[in-house]
């Protein structure tokens, strides 16, 4: 956001900026994501983060001929969008604090601060909450 903030006072508006006015939510997206026309390339998340198109399915309750339609650039609606884009907002937390490639591996394992469950687990049954919780005690160092 610093770099379109700034490019916004050296030019006015810049490009993303009138895109995103113009295209509303999907406008947005491609501003903050470059990539597809939904602005998230779904390829590139299962690539970098090093998950399958199956556990992107089971972490969306997307079917995987959908996730597999998108992989191949293929427009998901602006309310699938959005929840890839929580997804990658999610891993990019994540990402703060492990590598990329761990991501993957990390949400099959079984974890302690979530009872046992794994964090894909955590996940599908709606407690995405309980994971942005752990990465914030884990960012600001503040016990549970």
């Amino acid at each position: 956001m610093k770099k379109l903030a700034s490019a916004q006072t050296a030019v006015g508006k810049s490009a993303p900026a009138r895109s995103a006015r113009k295209g509303g939510f999907a406008g947005i997206l491609q501003a903050i994501f470059p990539g597809s026309a939904s602005g998230i390339s779904v390829r590139s998340l299962t690539d970098r983060y090093g998950i399958s198109y199956d556990t992107l399915t089971r972490m969306t309750g997307f079917s995987l001929r959908a996730v597999s339609n998108w992989s191949q650039g293929s427009k998901p609606s602006s309310s699938t969008a959005r929840r890839l884009t929580e997804i990658q907002r999610l891993f990019a937390a994540l990402e703060k604090l492990v590598s990329a490639e761990a991501i993957g591996p990390w949400l099959k394992d079984p974890n302690p601060a979530f009872d046992g469950s794994t964090p894909l687990q955590v996940i599908e049954r709606g407690e995405t909450d309980r994971i942005w919780r752990m990465v914030y005690e884990l960012e600001s160092g503040e016990p549970s």
